[in-house]
């Protein structure tokens, strides 16, 4: 995984070796500001949202190798938190690892979606083995397929030596998932439409200033939880009740009715010192903004002694994807 003490990636793409395998960290995100409008029949029942989509130091690590030409894709996934994930695979493996995901599960996954769809749109093969090592919690308000999905595009980029910006990608990102042109990019960024339209916001600009100086950025703790939330009934929830003025995410008030424990965690972050805490997203994981590792300290000290959270994970925000090719030495930040 990257240093997160690393800070924020670098603006512009550095040169990478060739590979013959790349891999990708791919962070999750979390939505500093969150407006959902009107529920919209002819757009399929999607909502028009406003964000302010922030990347979060905790990572997906996607993996990508080309198999054999005409073998199709793999998929394989790792990890001790998979959620509903475990059920796709066809056997355990030690802590948690999945050897195989059977092929009606894969079809499903976002990474291997991704794959699909640049393998349409470019013409070329989908022979490739891809692995998926989970950090950020599954059906956590985290965006943990979405980057993995985008990891996916990022990867097959270099491999398939495809020329342009990052940005090139996003119009295939975004007929995969509101989020995902945002995990292209991590970083900070103002998303509207469905999410799927892109403003890149530096960190050095007026508004990264500010969210900085207001407490938002920095040092981050992730409240996480083994239930997960379907995206699909928070908005039933949110249809019926609305939300609260006072929040920073209009979601919040529906994952709070579905899942209590959320709310404590916010409110007992706040009262240990954290400057903001809120929903992320459509929940459960809550989002702990701390100055300092005292104040880190007392929430998730706060959050185990009540029961709060089932697990705490320290993150650094904002941060974006990074690649590693195959023997390269050096990290190269894709964000453009």
């Amino acid at each position: 995984m990257p240093d997160p003490t690393a800070g924020f990636p670098a603006s512009t793409t550095t040169s990478l070796p060739d590979a013959a395998s790349v891999r990708i960290d791919c962070p999750a995100k979390t939505n500093m500001m969150l407006r959902v409008g009107r529920e919209r029949t002819e757009a399929r029942n999607r909502h028009r949202l406003e964000t302010l989509y922030c990347g979060i130091g905790v990572y997906d690590t996607v993996t990508l190798r080309p198999r054999r030409p005409g073998s199709g894709y793999t998929l394989t996934l790792e990890g001790e938190h998979l959620g509903d994930l475990a059920e796709a695979g066809t056997g355990a493996g030690p802590g948690g690892a999945k050897p195989t995901v059977d092929p009606a599960h894969a079809i499903e996954n976002h990474a291997v979606r991704a794959l699909l769809a640049m393998s349409d749109a470019y013409a070329i093969p989908p022979d490739i083995a891809i692995t998926i090592s989970k950090g950020i919690p599954v059906g956590a308000g985290l965006g943990g397929g979405s980057a993995d999905a985008a990891g996916t595009l990022l990867g097959l980029k270099h491999m398939w030596g495809l020329a342009g910006p990052t940005s090139i990608l996003e119009p295939i990102a975004s007929q995969l998932g509101a989020d995902m042109p945002f995990c292209l990019h991590g970083g900070l960024a103002i998303g509207t439409g469905f999410g799927q339209r892109l403003r890149i916001v530096e960190e050095s600009s007026e508004l990264g200033n500010k969210l900085r100086a207001e407490g938002f950025l920095g040092e981050t703790l992730v409240g996480a939880y083994r239930t997960q939330l379907s995206t699909a009934e928070v908005y039933g929830v949110f249809d019926r009740l609305g939300s609260d003025p006072g929040d920073v995410n209009d979601l919040q008030r529906a994952a709070l009715q579905l899942h209590p424990r959320s709310g404590v965690a916010i409110a007992l972050a706040l009262s240990a010192g954290a400057t903001h805490a809120f929903v992320s997203g459509s929940g459960p994981s809550v989002i702990a903004c701390v100055k300092d590792g005292d104040v880190s300290a007392a929430v998730q000290e706060a959050w185990h002694r009540h029961g709060a959270v089932d697990r705490s994970i320290r993150a650094l925000s904002p941060v974006g994807p990074v690649l590693r090719a195959a023997g390269a030495i050096a990290n190269a930040s894709v964000r453009q």
